[in-house]
Protein backbone atom coordinates (compact mmCIF):
# COMPACT_ATOMS: atom_id res chain seq x y z
CA UNK A 1 0.00 0.00 0.00
CA UNK A 2 1.45 3.40 -0.83
CA UNK A 3 2.14 5.88 1.82
CA UNK A 4 -0.21 8.72 1.82
CA UNK A 5 1.58 11.28 3.73
CA UNK A 6 5.02 10.84 1.64
CA UNK A 7 3.06 11.12 -1.63
CA UNK A 8 1.16 13.77 -0.13
CA UNK A 9 4.74 15.29 1.00
CA UNK A 10 6.69 14.75 -1.98
CA UNK A 11 3.72 16.31 -3.99
CA UNK A 12 3.76 19.83 -1.62
CA UNK A 13 7.44 19.47 -2.83
CA UNK A 14 7.03 19.61 -6.74
CA UNK A 15 4.51 22.16 -6.54
CA UNK A 16 6.51 24.09 -4.81
CA UNK A 17 9.55 23.74 -6.51
CA UNK A 18 7.27 24.53 -9.66
CA UNK A 19 6.05 27.80 -8.25
CA UNK A 20 9.52 28.64 -6.83
CA UNK A 21 10.44 28.24 -10.13
CA UNK A 22 7.85 30.50 -11.90
CA UNK A 23 7.96 33.28 -8.85
CA UNK A 24 11.62 33.93 -9.95
CA UNK A 25 11.04 33.77 -13.88
CA UNK A 26 8.20 36.53 -13.52
CA UNK A 27 9.95 38.48 -10.44
CA UNK A 28 13.02 38.01 -12.64
CA UNK A 29 11.25 39.70 -15.95
CA UNK A 30 9.72 42.03 -13.94
CA UNK A 31 12.27 43.73 -12.03
CA UNK A 32 14.63 43.85 -15.49
CA UNK A 33 11.52 45.96 -17.14
CA UNK A 34 11.08 47.98 -14.23
CA UNK A 35 15.04 48.67 -14.45
CA UNK A 36 15.11 48.79 -18.29
CA UNK A 37 12.23 51.23 -18.65
CA UNK A 38 13.44 53.71 -16.26
CA UNK A 39 16.72 53.15 -17.82
CA UNK A 40 16.25 54.10 -21.18
CA UNK A 41 17.77 57.54 -22.37
CA UNK A 42 14.90 59.54 -23.90
CA UNK A 43 16.84 62.45 -24.62
CA UNK A 44 18.20 61.47 -27.69
CA UNK A 45 16.59 61.81 -31.00
CA UNK A 46 16.17 58.76 -32.44
CA UNK A 47 15.60 57.99 -36.30
CA UNK A 48 13.48 54.66 -35.29
CA UNK A 49 11.59 57.21 -33.91
CA UNK A 50 11.66 55.13 -30.62
CA UNK A 51 10.84 56.70 -27.47
CA UNK A 52 13.94 55.59 -25.66
CA UNK A 53 17.18 53.62 -26.27
CA UNK A 54 19.91 51.84 -23.72
CA UNK A 55 23.11 49.68 -24.53
CA UNK A 56 23.60 46.48 -21.91
CA UNK A 57 26.39 43.69 -22.16
CA UNK A 58 25.63 40.52 -21.12
CA UNK A 59 26.42 37.08 -21.81
CA UNK A 60 29.61 38.34 -24.11
CA UNK A 61 27.85 40.38 -26.36
CA UNK A 62 26.18 43.87 -26.69
CA UNK A 63 22.17 44.44 -26.63
CA UNK A 64 20.94 47.95 -28.31
CA UNK A 65 17.53 47.86 -26.95
CA UNK A 66 14.62 50.91 -28.05
CA UNK A 67 10.88 51.27 -26.53
CA UNK A 68 8.15 52.65 -28.85
CA UNK A 69 6.26 54.52 -26.35
CA UNK A 70 2.79 53.29 -28.26
CA UNK A 71 3.99 51.04 -30.91
CA UNK A 72 6.65 51.05 -34.06
CA UNK A 73 4.99 51.78 -37.41
CA UNK A 74 4.12 48.14 -38.18
CA UNK A 75 3.72 44.68 -36.53
CA UNK A 76 6.91 42.97 -35.81
CA UNK A 77 6.70 38.82 -36.77
CA UNK A 78 8.61 37.64 -33.92
CA UNK A 79 6.90 39.50 -31.15
CA UNK A 80 7.56 37.78 -27.66
CA UNK A 81 5.29 38.17 -24.79
CA UNK A 82 5.75 38.05 -20.82
CA UNK A 83 2.98 36.77 -19.59
CA UNK A 84 2.99 32.75 -18.41
CA UNK A 85 5.68 34.09 -16.16
CA UNK A 86 2.69 35.46 -14.22
CA UNK A 87 0.17 33.03 -14.65
CA UNK A 88 2.10 29.88 -13.58
CA UNK A 89 3.16 31.41 -10.74
CA UNK A 90 -0.19 32.06 -9.51
CA UNK A 91 -1.50 28.97 -10.36
CA UNK A 92 1.32 27.00 -8.68
CA UNK A 93 0.63 28.72 -5.88
CA UNK A 94 -3.48 28.33 -5.55
CA UNK A 95 -2.33 24.75 -6.21
CA UNK A 96 0.03 25.31 -2.98
CA UNK A 97 -2.58 26.79 -0.96
CA UNK A 98 -5.07 23.38 -1.39
CA UNK A 99 -2.49 21.38 -0.72
CA UNK A 100 -1.37 23.15 2.42
CA UNK A 101 -3.92 25.00 3.79
CA UNK A 102 -7.63 23.13 2.73
CA UNK A 103 -6.42 20.02 3.07
CA UNK A 104 -4.73 20.26 5.56
CA UNK A 105 -7.34 23.11 7.13
CA UNK A 106 -7.72 21.83 10.62
CA UNK A 107 -4.26 22.39 11.39
CA UNK A 108 -2.94 24.97 9.19
CA UNK A 109 -6.05 27.50 8.70
CA UNK A 110 -8.51 27.32 11.00
CA UNK A 111 -7.56 28.23 14.88
CA UNK A 112 -10.46 27.77 16.94
CA UNK A 113 -8.81 30.33 19.62
CA UNK A 114 -8.81 33.20 16.66
CA UNK A 115 -11.96 32.20 15.01
CA UNK A 116 -14.43 28.66 15.63
CA UNK A 117 -15.44 28.21 12.16
CA UNK A 118 -16.26 24.98 10.27
CA UNK A 119 -13.47 23.86 7.82
CA UNK A 120 -15.95 24.72 5.00
CA UNK A 121 -16.55 28.57 6.05
CA UNK A 122 -12.65 28.77 6.22
CA UNK A 123 -12.23 27.94 2.63
CA UNK A 124 -15.54 29.73 1.53
CA UNK A 125 -13.91 33.21 3.19
CA UNK A 126 -10.74 32.38 1.50
CA UNK A 127 -11.71 31.90 -1.82
CA UNK A 128 -14.17 35.15 -1.60
CA UNK A 129 -11.51 37.41 -0.17
CA UNK A 130 -9.04 36.44 -3.17
CA UNK A 131 -11.90 37.76 -5.86
CA UNK A 132 -12.79 40.21 -3.43
CA UNK A 133 -9.32 41.96 -3.42
CA UNK A 134 -8.70 41.60 -7.44
CA UNK A 135 -12.73 43.53 -7.51
CA UNK A 136 -11.98 45.89 -5.23
CA UNK A 137 -8.70 47.21 -6.12
CA UNK A 138 -10.14 47.30 -10.02
CA UNK A 139 -12.86 49.26 -9.77
CA UNK A 140 -10.36 51.35 -7.28
CA UNK A 141 -8.19 51.96 -10.20
CA UNK A 142 -11.30 52.81 -13.01
CA UNK A 143 -12.44 55.57 -10.43
CA UNK A 144 -11.68 58.99 -10.55
CA UNK A 145 -10.11 58.15 -7.31
CA UNK A 146 -7.26 56.26 -9.16
CA UNK A 147 -6.64 59.45 -11.34
CA UNK A 148 -3.97 60.16 -8.91
CA UNK A 149 -1.55 57.74 -8.88
CA UNK A 150 0.10 58.79 -5.04
CA UNK A 151 -3.86 58.94 -3.82
CA UNK A 152 -4.19 55.47 -5.41
CA UNK A 153 -1.25 53.61 -3.57
CA UNK A 154 -2.13 55.36 -0.46
CA UNK A 155 -5.47 53.67 -0.55
CA UNK A 156 -4.32 50.48 -1.88
CA UNK A 157 -2.01 50.31 1.26
CA UNK A 158 -5.18 51.06 3.36
CA UNK A 159 -7.00 48.23 2.06
CA UNK A 160 -4.05 46.27 2.65
CA UNK A 161 -3.79 47.23 6.12
CA UNK A 162 -7.09 46.30 6.55
CA UNK A 163 -7.25 42.94 5.20
CA UNK A 164 -4.47 42.27 7.28
CA UNK A 165 -6.41 42.71 10.21
CA UNK A 166 -9.06 40.59 8.93
CA UNK A 167 -7.38 37.64 8.02
CA UNK A 168 -5.47 37.51 11.56
CA UNK A 169 -8.73 37.66 12.88
CA UNK A 170 -10.45 35.04 10.97
CA UNK A 171 -7.35 32.43 10.22
CA UNK A 172 -4.36 31.10 12.02
CA UNK A 173 -1.30 33.02 12.29
CA UNK A 174 0.37 30.96 9.50
CA UNK A 175 -2.21 31.14 7.05
CA UNK A 176 -3.15 34.85 7.87
CA UNK A 177 -0.17 36.69 6.17
CA UNK A 178 0.02 33.46 3.66
CA UNK A 179 -3.43 34.65 2.62
CA UNK A 180 -2.27 38.22 2.99
CA UNK A 181 0.71 37.42 0.42
CA UNK A 182 -2.11 35.65 -1.84
CA UNK A 183 -4.17 38.53 -1.83
CA UNK A 184 -1.83 40.65 -3.22
CA UNK A 185 -0.35 38.29 -5.69
CA UNK A 186 -3.55 37.64 -6.85
CA UNK A 187 -3.54 41.45 -7.82
CA UNK A 188 -0.59 41.13 -9.34
CA UNK A 189 -1.39 38.06 -11.45
CA UNK A 190 -4.70 39.59 -12.11
CA UNK A 191 -3.61 43.01 -13.38
CA UNK A 192 -1.31 41.20 -16.14
CA UNK A 193 -4.07 38.71 -16.91
CA UNK A 194 -7.36 41.41 -17.22
CA UNK A 195 -5.18 44.32 -17.74
CA UNK A 196 -1.97 44.19 -19.46
CA UNK A 197 -1.85 41.86 -21.55
CA UNK A 198 -5.39 42.89 -23.04
CA UNK A 199 -4.13 46.00 -23.69
CA UNK A 200 -1.25 45.65 -25.65
CA UNK A 201 -3.45 42.84 -27.53
CA UNK A 202 -5.61 45.99 -28.19
CA UNK A 203 -2.02 47.73 -29.79
CA UNK A 204 -1.30 44.62 -31.71
CA UNK A 205 -4.74 44.52 -33.22
CA UNK A 206 -4.13 48.25 -34.17
CA UNK A 207 -1.28 47.71 -35.72
CA UNK A 208 -2.44 44.61 -37.65
CA UNK A 209 -5.38 46.75 -39.26
CA UNK A 210 -3.64 49.56 -39.92
CA UNK A 211 -4.95 52.18 -36.84
CA UNK A 212 -2.99 54.48 -34.90
CA UNK A 213 -2.76 52.71 -31.85
CA UNK A 214 -4.21 54.94 -28.48
CA UNK A 215 -2.01 55.57 -25.92
CA UNK A 216 -4.11 55.35 -23.29
CA UNK A 217 -3.81 51.69 -23.23
CA UNK A 218 0.02 51.49 -22.57
CA UNK A 219 -0.04 54.56 -19.93
CA UNK A 220 -2.83 51.76 -17.95
CA UNK A 221 -0.61 48.96 -18.13
CA UNK A 222 2.00 50.80 -17.22
CA UNK A 223 0.07 51.97 -13.86
CA UNK A 224 -1.12 48.32 -13.16
CA UNK A 225 2.78 46.86 -13.56
CA UNK A 226 4.35 49.65 -11.70
CA UNK A 227 2.24 48.79 -8.71
CA UNK A 228 2.95 44.87 -8.94
CA UNK A 229 6.64 46.45 -8.78
CA UNK A 230 6.00 47.79 -5.05
CA UNK A 231 4.27 44.98 -4.11
CA UNK A 232 6.58 42.21 -5.24
CA UNK A 233 9.09 42.25 -1.97
CA UNK A 234 6.26 41.81 0.32
CA UNK A 235 4.76 39.45 -1.07
CA UNK A 236 7.81 37.27 -0.89
CA UNK A 237 7.90 38.04 2.93
CA UNK A 238 4.71 36.94 3.34
CA UNK A 239 5.29 33.60 1.37
CA UNK A 240 8.71 33.07 3.64
CA UNK A 241 6.70 33.88 6.72
CA UNK A 242 5.19 30.81 6.86
CA UNK A 243 8.89 29.23 7.73
CA UNK A 244 8.96 31.60 11.09
CA UNK A 245 6.99 31.89 13.96
CA UNK A 246 8.54 35.53 15.00
CA UNK A 247 6.56 36.55 11.98
CA UNK A 248 3.28 34.88 12.19
CA UNK A 249 2.86 33.85 15.70
CA UNK A 250 2.21 36.98 17.60
CA UNK A 251 -0.58 39.30 18.43
CA UNK A 252 0.80 42.20 16.41
CA UNK A 253 1.19 40.00 13.37
CA UNK A 254 -1.21 42.34 11.03
CA UNK A 255 1.01 45.27 12.53
CA UNK A 256 4.10 43.45 11.01
CA UNK A 257 2.70 42.45 7.78
CA UNK A 258 1.87 46.35 7.17
CA UNK A 259 5.11 47.50 8.13
CA UNK A 260 6.42 44.92 5.58
CA UNK A 261 4.73 46.41 2.48
CA UNK A 262 6.24 50.21 3.87
CA UNK A 263 9.46 48.05 3.75
CA UNK A 264 8.71 47.08 0.09
CA UNK A 265 8.23 50.51 -1.04
CA UNK A 266 10.94 51.97 0.62
CA UNK A 267 13.65 49.19 -0.64
CA UNK A 268 11.84 49.15 -4.19
CA UNK A 269 11.98 53.28 -4.31
CA UNK A 270 15.82 53.11 -3.73
CA UNK A 271 16.25 50.48 -6.72
CA UNK A 272 14.03 52.61 -9.55
CA UNK A 273 15.44 55.63 -8.02
CA UNK A 274 19.04 54.25 -9.21
CA UNK A 275 18.00 53.18 -12.20
CA UNK A 276 15.86 56.14 -13.59
CA UNK A 277 19.80 57.90 -12.93
CA UNK A 278 17.34 60.59 -10.04
CA UNK A 279 19.66 60.21 -7.56
CA UNK A 280 20.54 57.40 -4.88
CA UNK A 281 18.15 58.08 -1.88
CA UNK A 282 20.02 56.53 0.81
CA UNK A 283 17.72 57.71 3.31
CA UNK A 284 15.29 54.67 2.35
CA UNK A 285 17.82 52.33 3.48
CA UNK A 286 18.08 54.26 7.13
CA UNK A 287 13.96 53.67 7.43
CA UNK A 288 13.98 50.16 6.13
CA UNK A 289 15.77 49.34 8.63
CA UNK A 290 14.07 51.23 11.54
CA UNK A 291 11.01 49.59 10.24
CA UNK A 292 12.68 45.87 10.26
CA UNK A 293 13.96 46.33 13.86
CA UNK A 294 10.34 47.78 14.66
CA UNK A 295 8.93 44.73 13.24
CA UNK A 296 11.55 42.29 14.97
CA UNK A 297 10.34 44.04 18.34
CA UNK A 298 7.15 43.68 17.87
CA UNK A 299 7.82 40.02 16.70
CA UNK A 300 8.28 39.48 20.99
CA UNK A 301 6.32 42.22 22.47
CA UNK A 302 3.16 40.20 20.80
CA UNK A 303 4.06 36.60 22.14
CA UNK A 304 0.79 35.04 22.64
CA UNK A 305 0.07 33.41 26.01
CA UNK A 306 -2.50 30.47 26.33
CA UNK A 307 -4.53 30.20 28.57
CA UNK A 308 -3.22 28.09 31.97
CA UNK A 309 -3.82 24.13 30.87
CA UNK A 310 -4.81 25.32 27.44
CA UNK A 311 -2.28 24.41 24.21
CA UNK A 312 -1.40 26.85 22.09
CA UNK A 313 -3.20 24.93 19.11
CA UNK A 314 -5.72 22.65 20.15
CA UNK A 315 -5.53 19.60 18.53
CA UNK A 316 -7.54 18.49 15.14
CA UNK A 317 -9.97 15.89 15.17
CA UNK A 318 -7.82 13.33 13.62
CA UNK A 319 -5.03 13.22 16.78
CA UNK A 320 -7.74 10.96 18.45
CA UNK A 321 -6.72 7.81 16.30
CA UNK A 322 -2.85 8.78 16.81
CA UNK A 323 -3.88 8.74 20.47
CA UNK A 324 -5.42 5.33 20.81
CA UNK A 325 -3.11 3.80 17.88
CA UNK A 326 -0.89 1.01 19.39
CA UNK A 327 2.48 2.34 21.01
CA UNK A 328 1.26 6.18 21.58
CA UNK A 329 3.04 5.91 24.94
CA UNK A 330 5.96 4.38 24.04
CA UNK A 331 5.98 7.37 21.12
CA UNK A 332 5.26 10.13 23.40
CA UNK A 333 8.13 8.83 25.89
CA UNK A 334 10.39 8.98 22.64
CA UNK A 335 9.58 12.17 21.75
CA UNK A 336 9.38 13.79 25.21
CA UNK A 337 12.74 12.32 26.14
CA UNK A 338 14.30 13.89 22.76
CA UNK A 339 12.20 16.15 21.44
CA UNK A 340 10.67 18.79 24.19
CA UNK A 341 13.89 20.33 25.18
CA UNK A 342 13.28 22.47 22.07
CA UNK A 343 9.50 21.66 21.23
CA UNK A 344 8.55 23.84 24.52
CA UNK A 345 6.72 26.82 25.78
CA UNK A 346 10.03 27.39 27.69
CA UNK A 347 12.52 25.54 25.90
CA UNK A 348 14.93 24.45 28.09
CA UNK A 349 17.83 23.60 25.41
CA UNK A 350 20.64 26.13 24.96
CA UNK A 351 20.17 28.27 22.52
CA UNK A 352 16.87 28.00 21.80
CA UNK A 353 14.58 30.54 22.94
CA UNK A 354 11.21 29.32 21.30
CA UNK A 355 9.68 26.32 19.90
CA UNK A 356 11.20 25.63 16.51
CA UNK A 357 7.98 26.56 13.64
CA UNK A 358 6.13 27.00 16.57
CA UNK A 359 5.75 23.41 16.99
CA UNK A 360 5.02 22.28 20.49
CA UNK A 361 5.72 18.49 21.77
CA UNK A 362 5.20 18.57 25.87
CA UNK A 363 1.85 16.86 25.90
CA UNK A 364 0.24 13.61 24.66
CA UNK A 365 -1.99 16.01 22.99
CA UNK A 366 0.49 18.08 21.22
CA UNK A 367 2.29 14.98 19.89
CA UNK A 368 -0.80 13.83 18.63
CA UNK A 369 -1.63 16.53 16.75
CA UNK A 370 1.87 16.45 14.85
CA UNK A 371 2.01 13.17 14.05
CA UNK A 372 2.27 13.31 10.52
CA UNK A 373 5.34 16.12 10.95
CA UNK A 374 7.20 13.73 13.72
CA UNK A 375 6.33 10.64 11.18
CA UNK A 376 8.23 12.44 8.29
CA UNK A 377 10.93 14.24 10.18
CA UNK A 378 11.89 11.95 12.60
CA UNK A 379 10.57 8.41 11.51
CA UNK A 380 11.28 8.52 7.62
CA UNK A 381 13.79 10.49 7.75
CA UNK A 382 16.94 12.28 10.41
CA UNK A 383 15.33 15.81 9.62
CA UNK A 384 15.21 16.31 13.38
CA UNK A 385 16.20 16.49 15.92
CA UNK A 386 18.79 18.75 14.14
CA UNK A 387 22.45 16.61 13.70
CA UNK A 388 20.58 14.29 16.31
CA UNK A 389 21.52 16.76 18.78
CA UNK A 390 19.71 14.93 21.12
CA UNK A 391 20.74 11.32 20.38
CA UNK A 392 17.77 9.66 18.98
CA UNK A 393 18.43 6.20 18.40
CA UNK A 394 17.10 4.07 15.31
CA UNK A 395 15.19 1.90 17.14
CA UNK A 396 13.38 4.56 18.69
CA UNK A 397 12.64 5.85 14.82
CA UNK A 398 11.85 2.62 13.73
CA UNK A 399 8.64 2.85 16.85
CA UNK A 400 7.77 6.27 15.42
CA UNK A 401 7.26 4.31 12.33
CA UNK A 402 5.78 1.08 13.59
CA UNK A 403 3.17 3.50 15.38
CA UNK A 404 2.09 6.12 12.69
CA UNK A 405 1.50 3.30 10.36
CA UNK A 406 -0.50 1.36 12.81
CA UNK A 407 -2.67 4.26 13.07
CA UNK A 408 -3.01 4.93 8.84
CA UNK A 409 -2.91 1.69 7.75
CA UNK A 410 -0.14 2.52 5.91
CA UNK A 411 2.18 0.16 4.38
CA UNK A 412 6.15 0.34 4.03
Amino acid sequence: MYDFYVLGDWLQFAVRWLHVITGIAWIGSSFYFIALDLGLHRDRNLASGADGEEWQVHGGGFYHIQKYLVAPERMPGDLVWFKWESYATWLSGFAMLILVYYLGANLFLVDPQVLDIPVWQAILISLGSLGFGWVAYDLICKSRFGDDNTRLMIGLYVILVGMAYFYTHVFSGRAALLHLGAFTATIMSANVFMVIIPNQKIVVADLIAGRTPDAKYGKIAKQRSTHNNYLTLPVIFMMLSNHYPLAFATQYNWIIASLVFLMGVTIRHWFNSRHSRTGSPTWTWAATAILFLVVAWLSVAGRPVAPEGQSALPPPPEAARFAAAPGFEDVTQIVQGRCSMCHAKEPSFDGIHWAPKGVLLETPEEIAAEAPRIYLQAGLSQAMPPANASFIEPQERDRIVAWFRAATGSGG
